[in-house]
């Protein structure tokens, strides 16, 4: 019986055979498509060549892509667990012709993949064709024998697929596999197609047309192929099994879920496995790609399938934080064909580890919130929707994890009423989410690629070149020329500046030609071409004209150190706190670093001097970077380290610097730091010059930021903090060296005469020091004093309440406080009379003579304020009703 890892392979390795470019899979988060949150399909990355916009050196493609519909139009979260063929991560097989062959050889290769390399009995297969579509029919019955009975045409718009309302689109053909007649079902198009017994495996796609928005359609000149086959399917159906949690791969993630929870993998916990073991995937995958858990975009949809897997972790009895326990299990069934998830291990374990350590501590108080709530409702009530919000912005609960939680007691949420509490936060979210990858207006760029070739870069080596002026860009069409004071955009066959990428920012500096100068303010890159954003300051600029380019050498200079200084930083980091740190964004600019990394809390001032002092170390150290370029999987097995999510190509540069002979690291030998980079770095480690943190803070979940400053910045700003030291002790009149030690004294000598001067505005309030104290009234036998003082503050009173109580032995007191024309208020009551008598009573009395409201405390202090002091006596006069009244 053949594993998916046989499946997958044998599917890749058959489209190889017939000329196909086997081509690893996307990142999930999509980097050519702004409408999707994650990879859903096998051709989102082709889209462009689709399109046409862009053109590789291949026609023919063959993938596994990994895919996830966990959120936003495709998704499928409420049904996992629950059905046998749902999930939130899957494997899409695929082939891809890109105006290569058509259905004349798209459907012979399914068909001869399918009952000769699978070994599917033909008589199990049947298909469904557009039912326009003869040409696909007749070669179905030419290819593969099928009668009319088997080739089921159908008119809706399911076997007709289009990209968007306008654009490629064309006529689809799905092949079925019937499980036989002991399962119920019909075949696609009647009336029990719903059923089980027929099972699509793969959908193969020809576009043929283009639509356009008139509703018109015509021919597109290069038809093309694109084909989707889930490999869970697919591998169930040749393991033998009707299920796709069957399969050898999801078996036995659902049996390491049994055995680390204690449970039968069987049994009455049977969904709370499947669930767990679907999450497993879509969650480390992800973690994989970048994406971490957050309260918006995509790392909301990832708290989402954590949280929902990790509450039924919970309802199997766990203790413990039991996800990240399987990650191991995980990566030996995928690792091979995946080996980002191997690379990732360390911090996917540590981020699924984090965040159910959080969730766990809120899960408890929010089921028994769930419960409350249940119990107050009649039989098959659905929960309000007040409820269902108030789980979720109290508790974290998704409404979708609520539903969950329902869903097995047989009851509903009030969505109309979760809808109304949620309105005003589902449009903060919508908006918070802007898609990714290129701009709409990037089929210039694409244009200029095909007419004139990629921009050649040659910053590497130089900062200054000439080149040719191919293209000049004004609101995303193509211009003649640009006078003195306009803003364009400018393409060069060739130039030295950096463009924006992998965190550090794009060059500036000047572009000169014969007839004029431009200003470059910045660099960026769209498929493969250069754009020089520039403002021209003297003459005229033309397309066509030769140029001279040169970067801005100090800036350029101050961007590498920073850049360099960011790899040491990086390293520093990972041995300082652990292997789980890595990259998760960066900034290398010209006046500063910022570093985002994975790591869970905040760092001590311990870590931070130790990090600073080991990046120092090897600035002093000195030694030459080192710069190679290797395949990707050459530099991962070197060691290099690469940023999550990334797409690499077929070459990579890899930088090396520092020597840990050198640095008196243990016993460790070697190169210190090892990484994939595209960006400009020093020659040597001492170019740097010096390294100063200015901190570190949290950047988003689970992700931490430090900021730091090199080489000249660096040095100013230590120049600045001598200075302000310097001139801190010449107004203490100490050493520098002793400021610490005098502004200790000064504070604790302040202190202690705060102290003294607030026990001497005690005592004079409580006509102490000479004066007269305040005298005790009788009223309904209760001994009362009021005072009226000033200069007091309202947490001092409480202080004078208990200094007359003992005066008075057993009685009420009353202080109004007089704090700048508003009152404080301060009730006390002795022990003995606490029965007959509340002090809480007592002010909220005078605080409503007083203006005020409201006022809370003991039975035997309270306090309160209120808005007018002036109104001191009516406040006693109130109080005095009060204590007349009690019995």
């Amino acid at each position: 019986m053949p594993s998916l890892n046989d499946i997958r392979s044998t599917f890749l390795n058959y489209f190889e055979k017939n000329g196909h470019r086997v081509v690893p899979s996307s990142p999930l988060v999509p980097r050519n498509d702004p409408t999707l949150m994650f990879a859903n399909s096998g051709m989102v990355q082709f889209k462009n060549l689709f399109t046409g916009v862009e053109h590789r050196d291949y026609t023919r493609a063959t993938t596994a892509q990994k895919c996830v519909r966990a959120g936003g139009k495709h998704n499928d979260l409420d049904n996992v667990g629950y059905t046998a063929r749902h999930h939130t991560f899957f494997e899409m097989l695929g082939n891809f012709s890109f105006g290569d062959y058509f259905k004349e050889d798209a459907i012979p290769f399914a068909w001869e993949l399918l009952t000769k390399d699978f070994g599917i009995a033909k008589e199990r297969l049947l298909v469904t064709v557009y039912h326009t579509d003869d040409e696909a029919a007749n070669i179905w019955k030419k290819v593969a024998g099928l009668t009319d009975d088997r080739i089921i045409r159908i008119p809706t718009n399911d076997n007709f697929w289009m990209m968007g309302p306008t654009g490629p689109c064309g006529p689809c053909t799905e092949i079925f596999y019937d499980h036989g007649d002991h399962i119920w079902g019909g075949p696609p198009g009647s009336a029990e197609e719903d059923g089980d017994r027929f099972i699509e495996i793969w959908n193969l796609v020809f576009m043929q047309f283009e639509q356009f928005e008139d509703g018109s359609r015509k021919g597109l000149p290069n038809p093309s192929i694109d084909t989707g086959m889930g490999l869970e399917r697919i591998g169930a159906l040749l393991q033998c099994k009707h299920d796709n949690y069957d399969t050898d791969l999801m078996r036995s993630l659902i049996e390491a879920s049994a055995n680390a929870t204690s449970t039968d993998p069987d049994g009455e916990g049977k969904v709370h496995h499947r669930v767990i073991a679907d999450h497993l995937r879509s969650t480390s995958f992800l973690i994989a790609d970048g994406v971490m858990p957050s309260n918006e975009g995509r790392g909301y949809v990832l708290r989402r399938i954590m949280r929902r897997a990790m509450r039924h972790a919970h309802m199997l009895g766990a203790a413990d934080p039991v996800m990240y326990r399987l990650v191991p299990a995980l990566v030996r069934q995928m690792g091979a064909a995946y080996p980002e998830l191997p690379r990732a291990q360390a911090l996917i374990e540590e981020t699924l580890k984090h965040e159910e350590t959080r969730f766990k501590q809120t899960l408890d108080r929010g089921l028994r919130l769930l419960d409350d709530e249940l119990s107050k409702l009649g039989e098959g009530q659905p929960l309000p929707g007040a409820a269902a919000f108030k789980l979720y912005d109290t508790y974290g609960f998704p409404l979708d994890l609520t539903q969950d939680a329902l869903r097995e007691k047989g009851r509903a949420v009030d969505i109309a009423g979760f809808d109304a509490a949620m309105a005003e936060q589902k449009a903060k979210a919508r908006a918070s989410w802007a898609g990714s990858g290129e701009t709409k207006d990037a089929a210039i760029w694409y244009d200029l690629a095909e007419k004139h070739g990629v921009t050649e870069f040659l910053g590497y080596d130089t900062e200054t070149a000439e080149g040719q002026i191919v293209a000049l860009v004004d609101g995303g069409a193509e211009i003649g020329s640009a006078t003195t004071g306009t803003k364009v955009q400018i393409v060069v066959n060739q130039t030295p500046f950096y463009a924006e990428a992998g965190g550090q920012v794009g060059d500036a500096g000047w572009i000169r030609t014969d007839t004029g100068v431009a200003h470059i303010t910045d660099t960026k890159k769209t498929a493969g071409v250069y754009i020089h954003f520039a403002e021209v300051t003297e003459g005229d600029v033309l397309r066509g004209q030769p140029a001279k380019l040169e970067v801005d050498h100090h800036r350029r200079g101050a961007i590498r150190a920073n850049h360099s200084a960011t790899h040491l930083l990086h390293e520093a980091l990972r041995r300082t706190l652990g292997e789980h740190v890595a990259q998760k964004g960066s900034l290398n600019a010209e006046d500063r670093l910022r570093f985002d990394f994975s790591h869970a809390k905040a760092l001590t001032d311990g870590e931070l001097v130790a990090v600073e002092d080991e990046v120092n170390e090897f600035i002093r150290q000195n030694t030459a970077v080192e710069t190679r370029i290797m395949t990707p999987d050459d530099a991962r097995a070197l060691g290099a380290q690469a940023l999550f999510g990334e797409k690499y190509g077929d070459e990579v540069r890899v930088v090396s610097m520092g020597h840990l002979s050198n640095s008196g690291k243990g016993t460790d030998s070697g190169t210190y730091s090892i990484e994939l980079c595209g960006g400009t770095h020093v020659r040597r480690t001492g170019d740097i010059g010096a390294f100063a943190l200015l901190g570190d803070s949290a950047s988003s979940a689970g992700v931490r930021r430090i900021e730091a400053l090199t080489g000249e910045a660096a040095i100013q700003h230590l120049r600045t903090q001598e200075r302000r030291l310097s001139d801190v002790a010449s107004q203490l009149k100490a050493q520098p060296g002793e400021v610490a030690e005098r502004v200790k004294a000064l504070l604790d000598e302040r202190k202690s005469l705060a102290n003294e001067v607030a026990q001497l505005r005690r005592e004079l309030a409580m006509g102490g020091g000479g004066g007269k104290g305040p005298e005790a009234k009788e009223i309904n036998g209760v001994k009362f004093i009021p005072q009226v003082v000033s200069g007091v503050s309202g947490r001092d009173l409480p202080a004078l309440v208990d200094e007359l109580k003992a005066r008075v032995g057993s009685g009420a007191v009353l202080i109004v406080a007089d704090t700048g024309g508003k009152a404080a208020v301060a009730a006390g009551v002795t022990q003995d009379l606490t029965a007959r008598l509340s002090a809480v009573d007592m002010a909220r009395a005078a605080a409503e003579a007083l203006g005020g409201k409201g006022g809370g405390g003991r039975p035997d202090l309270a306090q309160a304020g209120g808005a007018d002091a002036s109104r001191a006596d009516a406040a006693i006069e109130a109080v005095e009703a009060v204590i007349g009244g009690a019995k």
